[in-house]
């Protein structure tokens, strides 16, 4: 009986324990269930702490009812397409939402340029995503008015001055007993925003080698001395009006507009000009007060298997001369290399190709409002193979105006980044 009474004790004592394991290990899944909630409740937060932290600017977090929307603007990478992949990964690996889709808006001195979106698969109750599955397009989705005005961003670009030095390098060919004429300068210029999509830039144009370019280009003297504003207007207009001096000794105003269409391979562009002669002798400047039109109208077309561009533009020129212009440029991650053909109205046709490539450091951060020092983004040259000085000639609006600056924000052009990176 006592044998019994003591088998009874031991098992009863077996349940007991059974039933508080049991207990502690529900006791256990609650508190994971519970922080990983108080977890997904913090995530939006420290995800743009971590961007910041990453150097990306303009960064901010709201979201409604259809999806949550991340903005950010790539301060910290050279190549666009490498810090928004950075940016992707940050936010694909903790900051995505359960059950609504996500968009990153990325922005350019603040103007919204494109977004990437994510949208989860219907059932799964977490997402794992990959760089493959954002779609990037130049829309911004239907919530965007919804709520980038409730969107606090943290570390604004706005008031931080960039120091850049422009390397710049010019040749000719005009003398059949010396190979080249070459002149060589470095121009820093410093670069600032005051205010959504303005900038303004103050250069300063140092020779260090002439052969052949004149005596006023031996002097230290302001280079592109500007002001601009860029802006996005709806259907997906994109603008900026620029006043000031140019290079190419002309002053005045400057006014881009482009137009991407639904097939975002297609685009239409159209650049209106009205400047005057002004030129720098030192730190002398003497202008005329005579101003003509130049004007370009132009359609262009992506190919995104090989990242090249197709522009075919009509254009009239700063001495009247008018003519089509047809461009093939292909894009890389740190260069673009392009063809030109060019037939005027009473010129000879011309041609020649043009190359920009991106220099170092391809990671760079701000620290606080300290002016950043650095090179220049990229640095190109220009080879004009017919030698044409009469005709074909045209004025660069901003310093940072090149075919790879232009081509920086392509969604096709970033999704290949994105996925080759």
């Amino acid at each position: 009986m006592r044998i019994f009474e003591m088998i009874m004790r031991c098992k009863h004592l077996d349940i007991q324990i059974f039933l508080s394991l049991r207990q502690l290990l529900m006791f256990l899944i609650f508190c994971f269930c519970s922080s990983s909630l108080l977890g997904q409740a913090q995530t939006k937060e420290d995800v743009v702490n971590v961007l910041v932290g990453m150097g990306f600017e303009n960064v901010g977090c709201a979201e409604d009812d259809e999806e949550r929307v991340y903005v950010l603007q790539n301060s910290a990478f050279r190549a666009n397409g490498v810090g928004i992949a950075k940016a992707v990964d940050v936010i694909q690996e903790s900051g995505l939402p359960t059950y609504k889709p996500c968009r990153i808006v990325v922005l350019d001195n603040n103007i919204p340029q494109l977004s990437l979106c994510y949208k989860p698969i219907v059932g799964d109750s977490v997402p794992k995503a990959t760089r493959e599955d954002w779609i990037i397009s130049y829309e911004l989705g239907k919530s965007w008015n919804k709520v980038r005005k409730e969107i606090k961003t943290k570390n604004s670009s706005l008031f931080k001055v960039d120091v850049l030095v422009y390397p710049g390098l010019s040749l000719k060919n005009l003398i059949i007993t010396q190979i080249y004429q070459v002149l060589f300068r470095l121009s820093p210029a410093v670069e600032v925003s005051l205010w959504k999509g303005m900038k303004l830039t103050a250069q300063l144009r140092i020779p260090v080698y002439n052969d052949g370019y004149g005596s006023l280009n031996d002097k230290v003297s302001p280079g592109f001395l500007t002001v601009s504003q860029s802006f996005r207007l709806p259907y997906n207009v994109f603008g900026r009006v620029t006043v000031g001096g140019f290079n190419f000794d002309r002053y005045g105003i400057d006014v881009d507009l482009r137009h991407p269409f639904e097939d975002e391979r297609f685009s239409v562009m159209a650049r209106i000009g009205y400047t005057g002669v002004g030129y720098w002798d030192g730190f002398k400047y003497s202008f005329d007060s005579s101003k003509v039109w130049t004007w370009t109208l132009g359609a262009s077309f992506y190919w995104p298997e090989y990242n090249t561009q197709f522009n075919l533009k009509a254009e009239q020129y700063i001495r009247g001369d008018r003519g089509v212009k047809f461009e093939m440029i292909r894009h890389f991650r740190y260069c673009s290399i392009g063809f030109y053909a060019q037939k005027g109205k009473d010129a000879k046709s011309n041609g020649g190709f043009t190359f920009q490539v991106l220099l170092p450091p391809y990671k760079y951060k701000r620290k606080g409002y300290i002016p950043r020092i650095s090179t220049s983004p990229n640095m190109g040259l220009l080879y004009n193979a017919g030698n044409e000085q009469n005709y074909y000639l045209d004025y660069k609006a901003e310093a940072s105006d090149n075919i790879m600056d232009q081509n920086s924000f392509n969604p096709y052009y970033i999704k290949s980044e994105m996925l080759n990176y």
